[in-house]
This record gives structure tokens, C-alpha cells and sequence, in this order.
């Protein structure tokens, strides 16, 4: 499709929400205006791009946004897109509003939708990636990790306060099932005893070591990573079998992490991404995600974004000298 027939750009917001959305959003509509693109937006990702549930963005309206956490368009999970026949109807509901485009913002998930949805649909899609995780490739922040871990550190720093009254041991629980960047980051800048992420697997022997002999002295901080393979509860037990006696407690930080209104690095990285999006379809770009490496523009087809993004080696080397 050449660049000049992109008169009316879809655009919508999936998976997890997370903050900096809304100003992702705001860009996005001001960059279309500016080029005479008309910009609606699917309330409810993929469900309402199956439903044909769309409003038309403003940039006026949206700019009002920017610092709000969440997501205006809402965002939710579809079953119904992961069938052939959900795509089959998304399709006809792009074409029935004349959609030229469409622009999401979400996570490997979205992407991945976005793949499936290329094989009958033609027109050229684009990826902002928006996720607290961290976890995906082609950019080296996603929107809302960096205030995810703003507010995991601001209310561990309260936690560690009680923890030091009490001289306890407190595990805190954050988010990041299958990464482990929130941890590292918020373990690390909280001076965590000890940080446990899901790339570590379930090598517990360094910190079973360390609080085999706690005396409660001082307060005895860990920070650890949600998932099946470790977790709150299964670290609390480990403790409890090398030392039984210690005085325990888990606070799990759950949805806070994805609330909030957006730290500044996610309100510009937001409104980066909607600018590049824009301009990305007005190149001629198709399936390609933009992100940040470097602090430099990047695009990355979505064959390479869906794979993991993992914690680098000076991250890992970090993690290791300050667990000593």
C-alpha cells in the first residue's frame, strides 16, 4: 500500500495495561492530525476490534491524558481473536470503518496477534510496546517498567522501614512472571539482602545460607520475582525449613506495580513511539515494531520482537556481586 492512501489509522491498546499508554495514545492522534490522518481507536484490544467498538481520537482531548496511568482505550484478553473465524470478523469490522492501518500497543501477546491477523489482512500494522515487564526484544524499555519499578522501590523503601523497627525478615513479592527486570532493578535499588528472579530458577542455596544464621540483628530484606517456579510462598518455606525460628512476613505488591500515573522516562517514551508509529506507516513500514535501543530509534520486525527479552550479563554480574 503506498504511503498516500493512509487515511484512516486504527489504533488500540492490549494486554496488561501500563503507564505511559495515554500519552503513547496523545502522540499518536497529534502526529496523524498534523499529516491530515483521521485516528480511531478500539476500546478493549482485540474485542473491540472484533466488535467494531471504536471512537475517533483527539489530540486536544488526549493531551489532557498524558499523565494518567491506565489506558483511555481500556484493554482486555480475547479468546475469541485466537480463532481464525475472531480474526475473519475483526477484518471485516477494519473494513467496514475503512480502516487504512493500525497501530497497537501491548506486549509480545499483541504482537503475536498482530502476526496471526497479517495472513488474511494486507494492511500495514505497527507495534508500540507497552508492558511493565520489560520482557521484549527490539527495545531496551517498554512502556510503564520504568514506573513499575518507581513505585516497587518507593513502597519497599516503606516496607524496609517496618522491617528495620522489627528486626524481620520480609519478603516482597513484585511482578514479572517470566522476567526478571522489575527484581533486579527494584532489588537493587532498595538494597536488597537478596533478589530472586525467574532467570535465577531455583537456586536458593546463596540466600538459604545467608539467613540460616540471621540473628535479627538488623531487618533481613528480599525481593522476589512472581512465579510458579519461585515465589513469596515457596522462598518463606524454604527460610522456614534452615530456620525456623525467624520472624517472617510477605507482602505481595500485585497490581500497584501497573497503576499510577506514568514516571517522565514513560511519558516521553510514549510520545517517541506514537510520533515514530505515525511516521513508520508513512515510510511504508509494515510489521515492524518501533522501540528504543541505545537511545536511538529502532524498528524490529515482530518475528524477532516475540522472543523473550532476557536479563543481560551485566545485569546478571550485578546480581551476583551484590548477593555475596
Amino acid at each position: 500500500m503506498s504511503t498516500n492512501k493512509i487515511k484512516h489509522i486504527g489504533v488500540f491498546t492490549s494486554g496488561g495495561d501500563s503507564p505511559g499508554m495515554n500519552a503513547a495514545l496523545y502522540a499518536i492522534a497529534k502526529s496523524a492530525e498534523v499529516n491530515g490522518i483521521k485516528v480511531s481507536g478500539y476500546r478493549k484490544g482485540y474485542e473491540g476490534l472484533i466488535d467494531g467498538d471504536l471512537v475517533q481520537l483527539k489530540s486536544h482531548e488526549l493531551q489532557k491524558l498524558t499523565q494518567k496511568g491506565g489506558t483511555m482505550l481500556k484493554t482486555a484478553r480475547s479468546r475469541r481473536f485466537l480463532e481464525l473465524e475472531g480474526r475473519k470478523k475483526a477484518l471485516e469490522t477494519l473494513n467496514a470503518n475503512k480502516i487504512d492501518a493500525l497501530i497497537a500497543i501491548g506486549g509480545d501477546g499483541t504482537f503475536k496477534g498482530l502476526l496471526a491477523f497479517s495472513e488474511i489482512c494486507n494492511i500495514p500494522f505497527i507495534g508500540i510496546p507497552g508492558t511493565i515487564d520489560n520482557d521484549i526484544s527490539g527495545t531496551d524499555y517498554t512502556l510503564g517498567f520504568d514506573s513499575a519499578v518507581n513505585t516497587a522501590i518507593e513502597n519497599i523503601d516503606k516496607i524496609k522501614d517496618t522491617a528495620e523497627s522489627h528486626n524481620r525478615v520480609f519478603i516482597v513479592e513484585v511482578m514479572g512472571r517470566d522476567s526478571g527486570y522489575i527484581g533486579i532493578h527494584s532489588g537493587l535499588m532498595v538494597g536488597a539482602d537478596a533478589i530472586l528472579i525467574p532467570e535465577s530458577g531455583t537456586d536458593f542455596m546463596y540466600l538459604l545460607d545467608k539467613v540460616k544464621n540471621y540473628d535479627s540483628e538488623d531487618a533481613f530484606l528480599i525481593v522476589v520475582s512472581e512465579g510458579d517456579e519461585i515465589g513469596a510462598e515457596l522462598v518463606s518455606s524454604k527460610i522456614k525449613e534452615v530456620n525456623p525460628n525467624v520472624d517472617l512476613r510477605i507482602t505481595k505488591l500485585g497490581h500497584v506495580q501497573r497503576g499510577g500515573n506514568p514516571s517522565a522516562l514513560d511519558r516521553m517514551l510514549g510520545i517517541r513511539l506514537g510520533v515514530a508509529a505515525v511516521n513508520a506507516l508513512l515510510q511504508g513500514r509494515s510489521n515492524v515494531m518501533a522501540g528504543v535501543l541505545n537511545n536511538q530509534l529502532h524498528f524490529t520486525s515482530f518475528e524477532e520482537v516475540v522472543k523473550q527479552h532476557e536479563v543481560n550479563k551485566e545485569l546478571k554480574e550485578l546480581l551476583e556481586l551484590f548477593g555475596k
